[in-house]
């Protein structure tokens, strides 16, 4: 999986500046304790100045890092569709069938496909050519291989 990250705190977009916790104001350290007040104010509002500018790069980044996450996602999937005469298994879970616990069967079937409703929609028949009341999404089919109808 592509993982990619902009380096930059969601405190640090929203403020412009990282966030000091409390300990490290309430104890000396090097960070709070050789701070030059003027220096640190113009600091501040340079980082103010550049705030934008650095959202919107990371927004480009983000942009990119989701196009390329797509890109991946796209070439791995693998479309399913299916025409009249296949047969195909539903998922009992679609289907509201009774639960048998987890050596049940997950899939009823095979059912044959009838009419194709656009891309994704099928109208599905049982063995004894009564047709099924739904319609049927793609989501909840998968090819069946080994039965005859």
């Amino acid at each position: 999986m592509i993982k990619s990250n902009n380096r930059e705190t969601p405190f640090s977009l929203t403020y412009g500046t990282e966030v000091v916790i409390p300990v490290e104001v309430g104890m000396p350290t090097i960070r709070t304790a050789k701070v030059d007040t003027i220096k640190n104010d113009e600091a501040l509002e340079i980082n103010l100045d550049i705030l934008e500018e650095k959202r919107e790069q990371t927004a480009i980044q983000e942009a990119r890092s989701k196009a390329k996450m797509e890109k991946y996602y796209n070439a791995r999937v693998r479309s399913t569709s299916f025409r009249p005469g296949d047969l195909v298994y539903w998922n009992n879970e679609a289907s509201h069938a009774e639960d048998e616990g987890k050596l049940g069967p997950k899939w009823e079937g095979p059912y044959e496909v009838t009419e194709a409703l656009g891309e994704e929609a099928y109208k599905l028949r049982d063995y004894n050519r009564n047709t099924l009341p739904r319609t049927w999404n793609v989501c909840n089919l998968k090819k069946c291989y080994t039965h005859e109808m």
